[in-house]
């Protein structure tokens, strides 16, 4: 089994920068990709962004120019820097691992506030 623990989240002012980092664990296959998600309250979890093993990443357009999405595969660890924050980003940050097989992994989430 895969356990997911995520770090780097608090209180940031607008206009900041944080970096959240997720550390994989357990039973870890090479090929499987990794991504963020957040969820704020009212709103469904929606894709913040994702990197495959390969290298490739995707970003939802609310984030496209401020993250990036890194992993550092020796580790079973993706990072994702965030700049230029907004308060519209506050969301409870949720960290994934999907295997080939289709097995998902979800870590316990860490919480982002962007407020002055």
């Amino acid at each position: 089994q895969v356990q997911l623990v995520e770090s780097g989240g608090g209180l940031v002012q607008p206009g900041g920068s944080l970096r959240l980092s997720c550390a994989a664990s357990g039973r870890i296959f090479p090929f499987y990709d990794m991504g963020w998600y957040r969820q704020a309250p009212g709103n469904e979890r929606e894709l913040v962004a994702r990197i495959t093993a390969g290298g490739s990443t995707n970003y939802a357009d609310s984030v496209k120019g401020r993250g990036t999405i890194s992993r550092d595969s020796a580790k079973n660890t993706v990072y994702l820097q965030m700049n230029s924050l907004k308060p519209e980003d506050t969301a409870v940050y949720y960290c994934n691992l999907q295997s080939l097989g289709g097995a998902t992994y979800w870590g316990q989430g860490t919480q982002v506030t962007v407020s002055s």
